[in-house]
């Protein structure tokens, strides 16, 4: 007989479960514990550290167009790749090589140095939480790096030996520089540089105007993913303003493309050309060469990195003889037929002046003089602005001076030179003869072609501008302000130096024959003068030129040209520059539609029988 079953007694394992539970229970309350009260504080600062992020909201850079609304400089979208270091150390990654992982995978992205972006993402600074590994980036890049974050940390959900060495890399929308016209008018626009700022031309001159001011956003993320239901801070941008220059597109690529060819065949340092209109003083074009173009400033030349009209400063030679004659006839000193007898040779101080041709003695008119572009005459001129040299040299630099001679224009651009124009005391004895005729002191392009427009408009000088005004978010126009306007010469004067300068292109004699333009009266002068080079300081080469308006009896245009020390063909500014004035200057007629006038020219006389 089988003996009946019994069952055990279930209190002893109703006691090992309860103590299991009671040893689980009490291990998460001393977690909790631990947790909440002993590192309450700092598991609070990691979690913080981990979930808050702060970036930078880049305020769009304003764009620059020319007078017409056509883009010079743009702005397109672009982002910095930043990285939080406190985010790739052991007690965040559990590893300890995390910068050197990250680098590793950034480095071919970004086409930068893999040590490089070690350093920055294990700074010497522990507390460091933000460092820009790489500026303006284009969209694709970033979209690489963050393609490649997600892919990491997907993998991690499923893998845990996996880890998201990238969650601490981020990106601030930012914006990149673009030139859409390549190096046309470079020289005026500048470059931004890598923080964003402008670093030369109007880009630095108007910066506050077209950087705007940047904002920021807070918010939460984890494992570098954006937690959307964390909420979030933000102070919105403030974009920049939209700046129009006078500049035309089409005169000045004109000019641009002149002055580049002729500096080019001529072999020469550099040239320059600007187009002014006469009337309102605003620069119509200004064009350098050699230039660069600031898409791509790793392959420009820091020599040309600028803006050189405004930048160089030289003696003018020939061209300011226009100033001398302004003195002469406003001061009623003489008329445009009043006879000048020119020798040879001319003994004055201590030195022996001539022409730059052996001549029998000249029986000219003032106005032949001009023409003729005589030294001799100009000197012999300019002595009867006084009754003593001292006093005619007072009379010449006060005019000098209202012209604009030793001042800056009023441009505000950056690295602008004054020229140099020493006070009439402190003249040498040389310099008491040459400078009626352009040699002993210095200018730039665009105080050259200002002497120009004032004569263009009535004795007038009117203040250059480049800037016609800016244009806010709101989309309103905010005009600049209008330019200074001063009396130079009277209108008188301002008309009859008009004719003067038709002779030196019209007439047989004149030495601006090529500055011609059919169905047009034009007004211009020469100019030839020694080149002080800027490395030695000594006399080497020449500095070529050609100033003019036209059209000469209702002047609308100037077009001022130089060319530094051209080593192939001509030096002459008659042969080298004349032709770059009269190709831009025909093309800014037909651009601006300009019509000839039809007045017949004043055609003085420019010598005599004695």
């Amino acid at each position: 007989m089988s003996r009946p079953l019994r069952l055990g007694s279930p209190r002893p394992r109703l006691r090992l479960v309860s103590l299991a539970l009671t040893l689980v229970l009490l291990a998460f309350v001393v977690r909790l514990l631990q947790v909440q009260a002993v590192d309450a504080s700092s598991y609070t600062a990691r979690a913080e550290q981990n979930r808050y992020v702060v970036h930078t909201l880049a305020a769009e850079r304003g764009e620059i167009t020319d007078r017409n609304g056509v883009a010079l400089a743009v702005s397109e979208d672009a982002y910095d790749i930043t990285a939080d270091p406190t985010m790739f150390g052991r007690a965040q990654l559990k590893i300890s090589d995390g910068p050197e992982k990250a680098a590793a995978l950034l480095a071919p992205i970004l086409g930068q140095d893999q040590a490089a972006l070690v350093r920055k993402l294990r700074p010497a600074n522990k507390n460091s939480r933000y460092t820009r590994l790489a500026a303006r980036q284009t969209p694709q890049v970033w979209k690489q790096i963050k393609d490649l974050k997600t892919a990491l940390t997907n993998k991690s959900e499923t893998d845990h030996t996996t880890v998201n060495v990238l969650a601490g890399v981020f990106a601030d929308p930012s914006s990149q520089r673009v030139y859409p016209n390549g190096d046309l008018a470079a020289g005026i626009l500048g470059w931004v540089n890598a923080d964003g700022q402008g670093g030369g031309g109007i880009e630095q001159e108007l910066d506050k105007q077209l950087s705007g001011k940047d904002g920021k956003v807070r918010y939460a993320q984890a494992g570098g993913r954006q937690v959307p239901t964390a909420g979030s801070t933000e102070t919105p941008a403030v974009p920049g303003s939209d700046v129009e220059l006078t500049i035309d597109r089409d005169i000045q690529w004109a000019a641009q493309d002149a002055i580049s060819e002729q500096v080019r065949k001529s072999k020469a340092d550099r040239g320059y050309v600007i187009v002014q209109d006469t009337r309102t003083g605003q620069i119509l074009a200004m064009a350098n060469s050699p230039g660069f173009d600031p898409n791509d400033l790793s392959k420009a030349d820091g020599d040309a990195m600028g803006n050189a009209a405004v930048q160089d400063a030289y003696e003018p030679g020939s061209t300011a003889k226009v100033m001398s004659m302004a003195a002469v006839l406003e001061r009623n000193v003489a008329t445009p037929l009043t006879h000048v007898v020119v020798p040879n040779r001319l003994h004055r101080g201590d030195r022996l002046f001539q022409d730059d041709i052996d001549h029998a003695t000249w029986h000219l008119t003032l106005n032949g003089v001009l023409a003729k572009s005589s030294n001799i005459g100009t000197i012999l001129a300019t002595g009867e602005l006084g009754k003593t040299q001292p006093e005619a040299n007072k009379v010449l630099y006060s005019y000098l001076r209202k012209f604009g001679i030793g001042s800056p224009t009023g441009l505000g651009f950056p690295g602008e030179t004054a020229g140099i124009l020493a006070p009439p005391q402190k003249w040498s004895t040389s310099q008491q003869y040459t400078i009626p005729f352009g040699q002993g002191f210095s200018i730039n392009a665009m105080q050259a072609a200002s002497v120009y427009s004032t004569i263009a408009n009535g004795g007038v000088r009117v203040q250059p501008t480049l800037v016609r005004g800016t244009k806010g978010a709101d989309g309103s126009f905010t005009p600049a302000p209008k330019p200074e306007q001063t009396r130079v010469v009277s209108e008188k004067t301002a008309k009859s130096l008009a004719q003067m300068l038709e002779s030196v292109v019209d007439d047989g004699q004149g030495t601006g024959i090529k500055a011609r333009i059919p169905g047009y009266r034009v007004a211009g002068k020469t100019g030839t003068a020694n080149r002080v080079d800027p490395v030695t300081g000594r006399y080497r080469g020449y500095t070529s030129s050609f100033a003019g308006f036209a059209p000469a009896d209702n002047p609308r245009i100037t077009v001022y040209c130089a060319i530094q020390n051209a080593t192939s063909g001509s030096y002459f500014g008659g042969q080298i520059c004349a032709p770059i004035y009269k190709q831009v200057m025909e093309f800014a007629l037909k651009t601006l539609q300009v019509p000839p006038t039809g007045a017949k020219a004043a055609n003085l006389p420019v010598d005599y029988k004695p």
